[in-house]
């Protein structure tokens, strides 16, 4: 009996709170303070399969110019796997190579994209070159599709630095989010069931080699909140990432950091007939915090910081940013508390004239 209930509590103790026990590595982080919201085995190096063509669609981002047109190679449509069917002398523009690459997840599309942005080999390099700029220690590429090699790897953790980096490109939001899209008669479809299923689902990447297992890179944003999931070799990746995402969310609260009028600074005044006054928040300002994170956040105001008559209540005096560190988290529009007219002696002539004869002023 003793052994029985010691070895319920070791279970107990080792099963993943969010419930993706399947996984033989996951973590779930969010994506704007890089915050770990939950992790199993999460710096294991492994096997990623097609989630690498989240860093090819970086570094190809990176490269610019997505709409220049390139003559497919053959080559480019001799690559094994999943495809976009690329047919060697036809015509298509980058950013169709790079919705064949994310929805259809085309190896040939992969090899397309390095091949028209500096070469293969090159390409390679620049992918472990971004890997290296991002601080990551235990990603390696060999090639651009996440097609098995041996020294083609990387961790939970890591890919969801990957993908928290891409997020942060509005090409790649609206390519990873779009269910289908049409280049002449070939239509690619989003393999992200998350899409359809999971409220604020931003979709991301699927993978799967026998090599690998089923990986799957995830993300969604509520209430202003972008969450990754990632699981690595997890058979039962859908379900599982359904319950780490809603785990995640359920650890955020809504917190007030300030309401409509709130006096946020002062402002001093030249040449006025006051000497300041006071900036106001201009709406009400309401967002999701984790615990801790209220005491984490910083205050940045841009706008002026002193300010010349005539001050005109309720026009807008610049921007308030709350940050936790590089993450803006919210930012509300500031307005003059109050109004300061000019002092007679600041007066243009034309106006003292007008004042002495009709009182003007």
């Amino acid at each position: 009996m003793k052994k029985l209930v010691c070895a319920l509590m070791f279970l107990m103790l080792c099963t993943p709170a969010s419930g993706a026990i399947s996984a033989k590595s996951a973590v779930v982080v969010d994506a704007d303070t890089g915050e770990t919201l939950y992790e199993y085995n999460a710096d294991e190096r492994l096997p990623m399969a097609s989630t690498t063509k989240i860093m090819t669609a970086l570094v190809a981002l990176g490269e610019g110019d997505l709409d220049r047109s390139y003559t497919v190679k053959p080559e480019y449509a001799q690559v094994e796997g999943s495809s976009m069917y690329l047919q060697a002398g036809e015509t298509l523009t980058l950013r169709d190579t790079m919705y064949g690459l994310m929805l259809s997840s085309g190896n040939d599309a992969a090899v397309a994209i390095a091949g028209e942005c500096g070469g293969y080999d090159a390409f390679v390099q620049k992918m472990n070159d971004k890997a290296t700029a991002l601080g990551l220690t235990d990603t390696h590429f060999v090639n651009p599709n996440g097609l098995p090699a041996d020294d083609h790897y990387t961790t939970a953790r890591e890919l969801a630095k990957i993908t928290a980096e891409a997020l942060r490109d509005p090409v790649f939001r609206q390519i990873v989010s779009t269910a289908q899209y049409t280049v002449g008669e070939r239509t690619f479809v989003n393999h992200n069931r998350l899409l359809s299923s999971y409220e604020g689902a931003l979709g991301v990447k699927t993978g799967y080699t026998r090599a690998a297992g089923r990986c799957l890179v995830s993300a969604a944003e509520r209430n202003g909140r972008t969450v990754i999931a990632v699981t690595l070799n997890d058979p039962n990746d859908w379900a599982d990432h359904a319950q780490m995402l809603d785990a995640a969310f359920a650890k955020y609260e809504p917190v007030t950091l300030h309401e409509a009028g709130d006096e946020i600074a002062t402002l001093r005044v030249f040449g006025g007939d006051v000497d300041s006054v006071p900036l106001h928040a201009q709406n009400d300002l309401t967002v999701y915090l984790l615990p801790g994170e209220r005491e984490q956040l910083q205050t940045v105001r841009y706008g002026d910081r002193i300010c010349y008559a005539p001050v005109a209540r309720t026009a807008q005096a610049g921007q308030l940013e709350y940050r936790i560190g590089d993450a803006v988290l919210a930012r509300d529009t500031l307005v003059y508390g109050g109004a300061a007219l000019l002092t007679p002696e600041e007066k243009s002539l034309p106006e003292r004239i007008l004042e002495r004869i009709f009182g003007i002023g």
